[in-house]
């Protein structure tokens, strides 16, 4: 059997480590399985919305063209945090001429096993969540530093920060 393998990482302060470690595992379970792996799709800094990946997207029309059997991913929010994204893409994958199978590592769910379906809702549910809670802690901590009068703001052009944080004009740009 061949398969290929999806990572993915969702900001800019993740680090390559985290896809050289998702390919790692995901790479380690295929040689302890006999499957072989023959291209790696990979995301960087890429939302989690499906329709958002560019090689996710080519993953799948290559599963549409009839050229993977299998997707190993490292786990279910590497390969959707939407619930609903999740389910549809594995029954459309499941719904194939020639069936695709998804194969969660760290979860150890295969899509195409009549009782994953279950289990697969239960994780994709959770990453959600995981997605909802670091959303709304993002949106807290931004509204915390406003309300302490902090605000994000990115380098400007013209301008500098002076010791105490407030914008000044540089006027050497």
């Amino acid at each position: 059997m061949t398969a290929v393998i999806y990572a993915r990482y969702s900001s800019d302060n993740q680090r390559e480590e985290s896809i050289e470690g998702q390919i790692r595992e995901c790479t380690a379970y295929a040689e302890k399985n006999g499957i072989t792996v023959i291209k790696h799709y990979i995301d960087r800094a890429i939302s989690a919305k499906t329709d958002n990946r560019p090689e996710f997207q080519r993953m799948l029309q290559d599963c549409r063209d009839g050229k993977i059997d299998m997707i190993i991913t490292k786990s279910v929010s590497r390969f959707a945090r939407n619930v609903v994204d999740c389910i549809s893409m594995v029954r459309m994958l499941a719904e194939l001429p020639s069936p695709v199978g998804v194969f969660f590592e760290s979860e150890c769910i295969f899509s195409l096993k009549d009782d994953s379906q279950m289990a697969l809702s239960f994780q994709a549910t959770m990453a959600q969540e995981e997605s909802h809670i670091r959303s709304r802690s993002m949106e807290t901590s931004l509204r915390m530093r406003l309300d302490g009068g902090l605000p994000l703001t990115p380098k400007l052009l013209g301008y500098s920060h002076d010791a105490d944080g407030n914008l000044v004009v540089n006027p050497d740009e």
